[in-house]
């Protein structure tokens, strides 16, 4: 029999990506789009039913099991708020997932912070800030080589800091929220109302490299947005860097170039901005942050 693997899960708004390694070495990696429904029983039908794909894709058991995830879990490991997924709100999440994965040890974590601690040592850096860009607006900051603020004191909710409080209702309820202003979405809304027309991301990339105004001054307002945030967080905590990753910014080349630019104008004189550059793992941050919380979990 093979030996034991080790899977990583990145649970997604719209889509779940699975990765298995035997040691550092990847023997199977699939992604899937969750189906166009609301319901916690058939997402879970769906998820399982791919696992077991992938599990007899590779045929061998599950040694341990990381997931990131980017609802809100409370200390009785039940989902206080997934606004991408209300379905699953009051879910209780560790028997969900100890019942897809019987017999492995199984650890989950917020995909933000997964996302910046697999950043953080494929860049080797020890005090970085990382931000995802895609259908939501996540993050995570590593201080000192560990994820800040650490297990048990809950996750970096940098897509919830308010930069513009007359802004966009956000998911969440209130009004002006990263996310609101600066994911995949508002910013395909927002261009929009620049246009005057709907805008698909492939219309928006092809006229960001034609340096349409319309685009340009979408990405602009998003990328203000995000580097608000990183200001913010620069003032408090002092990160060395900063790097844009996430499935929506890993699409538009220079888009991190543009958060720089930002960057440059709003961090305050006598401070050195943040060196910016484009996430090393691209759109996969959370989904290799999830397979080091596989390494990292003992049966």
């Amino acid at each position: 029999m093979e030996p034991a693997l080790h899977l990583g899960v990145d649970i997604g708004g719209t889509k779940v990506a699975l990765r298995a390694e035997s040691g550092t070495r990847c023997v199977a990696e699939t992604v899937f789009t969750w189906q166009p429904r609301r319901d916690v029983t058939r997402d879970l039908a769906q998820l399982s039913s791919h696992i077991g794909e992938l599990r007899g894709q590779v045929g061998s058991p599950w040694r341990a099991v990381g997931v990131a995830m980017p609802a809100t879990v409370g200390a009785d490991e039940r989902i206080t708020a997934w606004p991408s997924r209300p379905a699953w709100t009051g879910t209780d999440l560790g028997a969900a997932l100890r019942a897809l994965f019987p017999g492995a040890a199984v650890a989950w974590a917020d995909d933000g912070d997964l996302g910046a601690l697999a950043e953080a040592r494929a860049a080797g850096c020890a005090d970085l800030l990382y931000l995802g860009v895609g259908t939501g607006v996540g993050g995570g900051l590593v201080l000192g080589g560990e994820p800040c603020p650490g297990p048990g004191r809950g996750s970096f909710e940098i897509g919830h800091i308010v930069v513009e409080p007359d802004g966009p209702q956000c998911v969440c309820g209130r009004h002006g929220c990263l996310q609101a202003l600066a994911s995949g979405p508002a910013t395909l809304r927002h261009a929009a109302r620049l246009r005057g027309e709907d805008v698909t991301f492939d219309a928006l990339r092809r006229a960001w490299r034609e340096e349409e105004p319309w685009a340009v001054g979408a990405l602009r307002r998003t990328c203000r947005a995000l580097a608000t945030a990183a200001v913010g967080v620069q003032e408090l905590l002092h990160p060395r860097s900063l790097l844009i990753g996430g499935g929506f910014a890993d699409g538009l080349p220079g888009f991190d170039a543009l958060v720089a630019a930002q960057l440059t104008r709003l961090t305050r004189p006598g401070l050195p901005p943040l060196d910016v550059g484009p996430a090393a793992l691209g759109a996969l941050s959370s989904l290799h942050g999830a397979t080091t919380l596989a390494h990292l979990t003992r049966p």
